[in-house]
């Protein structure tokens, strides 16, 4: 069942009502997160009735996994790019790498929101996180990663899953600890997310262990 249920007639509130709520949404879940945020203080902010809001969306719960879903699409379009964009794989995963963590970095408040309420709420949240805001994108990345062993183009015998989750989850964990890495002595690519991000796909690539 769709998230957003299509309104018949949006002309009391304005043919942006949708955008408008979802944004306004956004916006006060990431400065206050999700239990703070009341849907009058959306419905206030987005210039609607409260009743309207609920037009569109059954729960405060629904609107938010929206809003989730909505902020993942710029991910979602990253991931069509490297299945079917020009270049060889092994490039594509490099255009990849830099373009999500660009993406993380960029849209800062909401990938701290999520971050904060999987720690806070994940048993709860997990299932839906996966379900419905972020489980297309992962079975579309692995799905990519499957084609190109199929092809040759990666090593055969490594879990498609697995190399998904260690060029996510390394990007996640540049955003969480880039303020404490930047006062390493020995770490220099703080600054530079896309030096991170080819760094990290060269090994992915070609391993730590010395060639023959």
């Amino acid at each position: 069942m769709p998230l957003v249920e299509p309104a018949p007639n949006l002309s009391a509130s304005g043919p942006d009502a949708v955008e408008r709520i979802l944004a306004s949404a956004k916006d006060l879940f990431a400065e206050s997160g999700f239990d703070a945020v009341s849907m009058n203080a959306i419905a206030e902010r987005a210039g609607v009735s409260k009743a309207n809001v609920f037009h569109h969306f059954k729960s405060k719960d629904a609107l938010y996994l929206e809003v989730l879903k909505t902020a993942c699409n710029e991910s979602g379009s990253q991931i069509d790019q490297l299945g079917n964009g020009s270049g060889t794989l092994v490039e594509r995963l490099r255009d990849f790498s830099q373009l999500h963590l660009a993406n993380i970095l960029q849209d800062e408040k909401i990938s701290r929101l999520i971050q904060r309420d999987l720690l806070e709420n994940g048993p709860q949240r997990g299932k839906e996180f996966a379900e419905q805001v972020f489980g297309q994108n992962f079975a579309s990345l692995v799905n990519i990663l499957r084609t190109g062993q199929k092809k040759g183009e990666l090593r055969k015998g490594i879990d498609p899953a697995m190399l998904a989750t260690l060029l996510i989850g390394a990007d996640v964990f540049f955003f969480q600890s880039r303020e404490v890495l930047r006062h390493f002595p020995d770490v220099g690519f703080t600054d530079t997310p896309g030096s991170y991000s080819r760094m990290l796909v060269d090994i992915l690539l070609h391993g730590i262990l010395p060639h023959p």
